[in-house]
């Protein structure tokens, strides 16, 4: 799951999120894991919408884990929190960026608490890292 902004991955600050877009990132992600899990891929900026998500997922019996990008949500949103504390599949938190080398504000994750793990600032390799802690 990928939340506000990173719709425009490969455009906006390149030198912080690097050159490749969503899609590639996705297209990469599947190659990688194509004999060993069944994955899904989706995107929103809006909270709401993201919540509606881990809900859905996360008494979803056929999946096992979840992926999420919460994007800047990840430093102000309690409800994206809450979401996440009140399902039963594990959630690994990833960032593009290492957020602990940027602003004071990003160095902060409110949903790393109730996550089962945080990844971040290896760019796309970050998701197959967190893909890898859920197998």
């Amino acid at each position: 799951m990928n939340g506000p902004n990173l719709n425009l991955l490969g455009r906006r600050e390149p030198g912080i999120y690097g050159t490749d877009n969503l899609q590639t990132i996705a297209a990469q992600l599947f190659d990688e894991y194509r004999d060993e899990a069944e994955l899904e891929w989706w995107q929103s900026n809006h909270e709401g919408s993201i919540i509606d998500k881990l809900h859905e997922a996360g008494y979803d019996e056929r999946y096992t884990g979840i992926v999420l990008n919460a994007g800047a949500y990840t430093h102000t949103s309690l409800a994206i929190a809450d979401a996440i504390a009140a399902i039963p599949l594990p959630v690994v938190e990833v960032h593009l960026s290492n957020i602990f080398s940027r602003e004071p504000i990003r160095h902060t994750s409110l949903i790393a608490p109730v996550c089962m793990g945080s990844i971040s600032g290896f760019g796309a390799k970050s998701y197959s890292l967190a893909v890898r802690a859920l197998l």
